[in-house]
């Protein structure tokens, strides 16, 4: 009955510690191709790989792999169209598949930029407002504003383009030269 009870107990104290250990484990050793970052805890890297995460930062960067792919595909079946089947075999059954998961790489490098960045507290205030209602209305709403940005940041150029030159024109027009 007695070990009954403390199988039990360290069941349930294994079960409790399970998330905070989830989070705490141990980081991946970065590549060797991706710039250093500073050393930091188990802790504050989890930390930062979850806000990498619930940001969507890892979006911008999923979608490079399959069009690689698909890119590599296309070159090589445009000058061998024969292999066109087995090429597609192989893509699908292998190299997506293995490719795939190198964009974890990219999600932990990210998670250790973010970490450099930002203090623990930060860290954990931020991904806390993340989870909130107004945070993930803040993620979601990310795709349209910057499309939104992007389109006035467009538009602002070409106008404060114009305006330069126009007064760049007049500037040089009164040391009497004509552009």
């Amino acid at each position: 009955m007695k070990l009954n009870l403390m199988i039990c107990a360290a069941a349930l104290a294994l079960v409790a510690g399970a998330p905070a250990a989830a989070l705490a484990q141990a980081q991946p050793k970065a590549p060797t191709y991706f710039p250093s970052t500073a050393p930091m805890t188990d802790a504050k890297f989890a930390a930062a790989r979850e806000l990498v995460l619930l940001a969507g930062i890892d979006r911008g960067y999923q979608g490079f792999v399959p069009e690689m792919l698909r890119e590599l595909n296309g070159n090589i079946t445009r000058t061998r169209p024969e292999l066109l089947a087995d090429m597609n075999a192989v893509m699908t059954s292998v190299i997506v598949p293995e490719f795939m998961k190198r964009t974890q790489d990219m999600t932990d490098q990210a998670a250790r930029i973010v970490a450099s960045s930002m203090t623990d507290d930060e860290l954990k205030e931020t991904v806390t407002f993340l989870k909130t209602p107004g945070g993930k209305k803040y993620i979601e709403m990310q795709p349209q504003v910057m499309n939104g940005v992007v389109s006035s940041l467009d538009a602002w150029n070409r106008q404060l383009s114009v305006e330069m030159m126009v007064r760049v024109r007049a500037e040089m027009k009164k040391k009497g030269h004509d552009l």
